[in-house]
Formats: structure tokens, C-alpha cells, sequence
């Protein structure tokens, strides 16, 4: 029945929703969605209404970093920036979430357009500029969030230095990446800590993606003892040697796990289907990512499997591409671009056919899974 359901949400999705979704503005749709859901997940018919879509099933349950999840699908950052949906993501079925990235400081993000649709390539151009309302206001909100919600729907939030100018050298980023960390690790709500050394489109670029200077950052991370697990969000345009430098920093740290990865930045290396604007700005998300980062995680967990966990992000827009990711390394899998583009449906349909593709390989779990083709 409910795979019937799923079907046929998909189906509306792709042939009346989208189409009109997609002659608007994608800022104008994204903070419209985002103020609906806010909404509508209050209202307790509507609230139920996304259950037909997901797919449970134990076969999927895993562990990482001692945190249990229901299933391996989860949001990745930049979707809730404010960290205002949680109720709603867990409903059509994600297994964990991670919100944000948020930052020390208030920031209203970059000028011009966040985002950009590129529909034959499936991806976005993404230039947002790490927004946020602030640490203060987005963790009075997540400490405001009923703890029962997060008992078998891990919260992860990603934390990111603010994207002033007041922030741009070393001492005072680590700073503020620590004061964030800090009054995070505090909340009960909060299941996973990531740290987002990786965003491009900020004051400063990407300070904290050489070895020495991660170096800094994770001694001091070090000494705040967090209690929660650590999540270095990773680049994902670094030649080999630059990426397993700093995969060799990491591991000497209280670190564990990696998120491969952040936003394809090198379009010269992709094959876009679609005509760019000229002068638009951003990186790329959704499918031209895909294969880069899958290698990136094969790559890992050949390396490192032994001692870091992988969470596999970009171009995750069905279960063989969750599986892909699963089988290159990965224990968890994120998505948002997928959701864009098919719809919500999609995450109970990763679901039930990542079970099947499980039964197809004798597995008895997904974990058994994790690394089989690395």
C-alpha cells in the first residue's frame, strides 16, 4: 500500500508540482517550502499524512560512532539552515538530519541568488554564503525541540566560522567555531557535532583545508572534551595526496567520522547539460558530484576505514546511489538535491529498495554492506 503511495506522490511530483515549482525563482521556492513545513508540521492531521511515504524496515538499522539509526538516509546540511524542520524530516522518513550550518555569528548570506537550477544536469548551483540567524537563536530553538523527537532520530548539527570579515584570520575562526561547538555539545537534542571546513562561498575561502592550519583547529576542539561524536565535512576537489594530508591530521584528533563531501567547485570538469548564466556565481551540488565523491570514499575507507566512519554525500538520487556510496565506504548517506528533484517520496523509496538490493546480495544488514565493493 504504501509503496503504491509512494508511487503515486512521485508521480504527482514529477508531472504537476515540480513543473510549477520550477518556473519560479529557486530562493523564492526554498524559503516558501521551508515556512510551509514549519507550519504545517504543527498541525497534527497533516503531520501524519508523510508517514505513508516512508519505509522501516530493521534490516536498516545501524550504528555509528555509538549513535543508533533507524535507517542510513539522512538530510544533509544546508536545507534547514535554522534547524526549524526536524518533526517534518523525520516523518517522510529520513533516519537523522543534520542541520544548519550554523554559525557564531548572525549572517544574512551572500548577495544575489542562493541557488540555481540546472535541470538536465540535475544540480544546483549553490552560492548562499553559509546564512544564519546565529549559535544563540538557532540552539534556543533546538533546546525548545520535544527530546523524544530525537530518540531514534539522531540530530547532527554542522557548525561553520561566521562569514564576516571579522572572522577571517585563524585565531579568532577557531574561536568562534569552538564557542559554537561548545554550546551545542551542551543540548541534549543534539545526537553528532559537524565541523564545516569546506564551504567555498565565504570571506576568506577555505582556510582550515591545509594540514597545519586543521592542525590548530582540531587541537583546539580537542581541548573542549566534547561529549558528542565528531564530523570533519570534507572537500572534495583536493588532488589525493592534499586529501589523505588531511585525512592524516584528522585521524590524530578527537575525531569520528568524515562527511565526503562539500560542493563540486571545478566546472570545467563536469559535463553540464544545461547553459549557465554568465557571471553566476556558486558550486555545484546534486549529480556532478557524484562519482568524485565516490571515489573520494573508496579512497577513505581503504585508508582510514579502520578508524573513521563515512558519511557519503552528492548526487544521491535513488538506492543504487545510495548503495554505491554504501558498498565505496560509506556507513550513512545524505541527501538534498535528490529530494529537490524527485520529491519527498524519495527517501521511502531509497528505503524499501535499498532492502531489496540487500536481499539481492545476502546481506542481512546494511553495515554488512558498507565497504564490500571498496
Amino acid at each position: 500500500m504504501r509503496q503504491m503511495i509512494r508511487a503515486l506522490t512521485h508521480w504527482l511530483y514529477a508531472h504537476v508540482v515540480k513543473p510549477i515549482l520550477f518556473r519560479f525563482r529557486p530562493d523564492g521556492v526554498h524559503h516558501g517550502m521551508v515556512a510551509m513545513t514549519r507550519f504545517v508540521q504543527r498541525l497534527p492531521l497533516v503531520r501524519s499524512l508523510p508517514r505513508l511515504w516512508s519505509f522501516h524496515d530493521p534490516r536498516l538499522e545501524t550504528e555509528v560512532a555509538g549513535v543508533r539509526f533507524d535507517n542510513p538516509i539522512g538530510l544533509s546540511a544546508g536545507f534547514d539552515k535554522e534547524i526549524s524542520l526536524p518533526r517534518m524530516m523525520r516523518t517522510v522518513g529520513f533516519g537523522w538530519m543534520t542541520g544548519g550550518s550554523v554559525t557564531w555569528g548572525e549572517y544574512e548570506g551572500n548577495d544575489g541568488a542562493w541557488f540555481y537550477r540546472l535541470p538536465r544536469t540535475k544540480a544546483l548551483v549553490v552560492n548562499a554564503g553559509l546564512p544564519s540567524e546565529g549559535t544563540e537563536v538557532v540552539a534556543n530553538r533546538v533546546a525548545h525541540h520535544d527530546r523524544r523527537l530525537f530518540a531514534d532520530f539522531p540530530l547532527s548539527v554542522s557548525v561553520a566560522k561566521t562569514n564576516t570579515k571579522a572572522c577571517v584570520d585563524d585565531e579568532t575562526a577557531i574561536q568562534d567555531y569552538c564557542a559554537s561547538l561548545t554550546r551545542f555539545d551542551a543540548l541534549e537534542q543534539v545526537k553528532l557535532l559537524e565541523i564545516n571546513i569546506s564551504c567555498p562561498n565565504t570571506f576568506g575561502g577555505e582556510p582550515f583545508t591545509t594540514p597545519e592550519r586543521l592542525e590548530a583547529l582540531l587541537g583546539a576542539v580537542d581541548a573542549l572534551a566534547l561529549t558528542k561524536p565528531v564530523c570533519i565535512k570534507m572537500p572534495i576537489n583536493l588532488p589525493f595526496d592534499e586529501f589523505d594530508a588531511l585525512l592524516d591530521t584528522i585521524v590524530a584528533h578527537n575525531v569520528q567520522i568524515v562527511a565526503i563531501g562539500n560542493l563540486h567547485k571545478d566546472r570545467r570538469s563536469v559535463d553540464l547539460k544545461d547553459v549557465l548564466p554568465e557571471g553566476l556565481k556558486g558550486n555545484l551540488s546534486g549529480a556532478p558530484a557524484k562519482r568524485i565523491t565516490t571515489e573520494l570514499i573508496r579512497h577513505t575507507y581503504q585508508r582510514y576505514g579502520d578508524k573513521l566512519s563515512i558519511i557519503g554525500i552528492g548526487g544521491v538520487f535513488s538506492a543504487d546511489d545510495a548503495y554505491e556510496k554504501i558498498q565505496a565506504g560509506a556507513s550513512l548517506v545524505a541527501l538534498i538535491t535528490g529530494m529537490i528533484f524527485e520529491g519527498p517520496s524519495l527517501i521511502g523509496t531509497i528505503n524499501h529498495d535499498l532492502v531489496e538490493l540487500l536481499e539481492r546480495d545476502g546481506h542481512q544488514s546494511i553495515a554488512d554492506a558498507v565497504g564490500q565493493k571498496a
